[in-house]
């Protein structure tokens, strides 16, 4: 198995500018973007199953895609019902009736 550096590189650099990003991000935008994470995550589940049910894969691939596709899925489970329950936070509580 060999390393590929320039592949190394560009996952540094995802991941420096990712948390940069993330960081700078207004509290008020929190939602639509926790929404587009949610996205690219369930992208990722995709691409975890793909790789996992290829017909060569080897005990390895398919554990780590098993792997893949369990977290993703509990990314994608859980910033959603994260982001239903910030959404209901927003919404207008109707007045008690006496």
């Amino acid at each position: 198995m060999k390393l590929d550096i320039g592949a190394l590189y560009v996952f540094m650099l995802a991941a420096f500018l990712g948390f940069q990003l993330i960081r700078g991000v207004s509290p008020l935008l929190h939602t639509p973007l926790m929404s587009l994470t949610n996205a690219i995550s369930a992208i990722s589940v995709v691409g975890a199953i793909l790789i996992t049910g290829e017909q060569g894969a080897t005990t390895l691939s398919k554990i780590l895609g098993f792997i893949a596709v369990s977290a993703a899925m509990t990314n994608v489970v859980s910033g959603y019902l994260i982001t239903d329950r910030m959404l209901k936070m927003f919404k207008k509580r109707e007045p008690e009736k006496k």
